[in-house]
């Protein structure tokens, strides 16, 4: 297979940075038949897909892709061909602190702060509280330290909003460092 190689339109490739590590929005939203979205992939892989007729280009980017003998629209969006089944517990991700911020809105649930954030056990472990997307919420050290292993009762701090398990769409936003404009029309409202 060619390799393909990322230009602006009509000029010179763009360098790649680090090796290994996929540039800003080197990422592309991939779609199943259903136009569901599924997940994130680099646009190496998304390529490989179109050209193996797994997939079509649904939204393309403004660059284009060169090889020896081919150019190619860089895509931005694609779906895949056929069907592909997803197990309902699909979305039991596990728990990384990116993905509770993420979830909280980057905000402290007990006073709003924006800074130092950590996370928080509702029911502290302590008590007997799980490690579970219900029990956990981003918390700034500060409020952290003054709840310490209290119960929300006992230390008079109750999270701004019930902790849950975030929404499918999350895992995807948190894919890609930046969402490009081309992915908003095939991502669900946030709840």
């Amino acid at each position: 297979m060619t390799k393909l190689t990322p230009r602006h339109s009509g000029g010179a490739p763009v360098p790649s940075g680090r090796q290994g590590r996929p540039r800003d929005g080197a990422r592309v939203l991939v779609l199943n038949a259903s136009y569901e979205p599924l997940h994130v992939c680099t646009v190496r892989r998304a390529v490989v897909l179109v050209l193996k007729a797994k997939a079509e280009i649904v939204e393309r980017g403004t660059k284009t892709l060169h090889s020896e003998r081919a150019t190619m629209d860089r895509p931005a969006v694609i779906r895949l061909t056929t069907y592909v089944r997803v197990p309902h517990d699909r979305h039991t991700r596990r728990i990384t602190r990116r993905a509770v911020f993420a979830r909280d809105n980057w905000t402290c649930q007990y006073c709003g702060s924006q800074t130092t954030l950590t996370i928080d056990h509702v029911v502290p472990r302590s008590k007997g509280g799980p490690s579970s997307w219900e029990n956990i919420v981003a918390s700034c050290a500060p409020c952290n330290r003054r709840k310490a292993d209290k119960l929300p009762d006992a230390a008079g701090m109750h999270p701004q909003r019930q902790p849950q398990r975030p929404a499918p769409h999350l895992f995807l936003t948190l894919a890609a460092p930046t969402m490009p404009e081309s992915w908003q029309a095939w991502m669900p409202a946030a709840a």
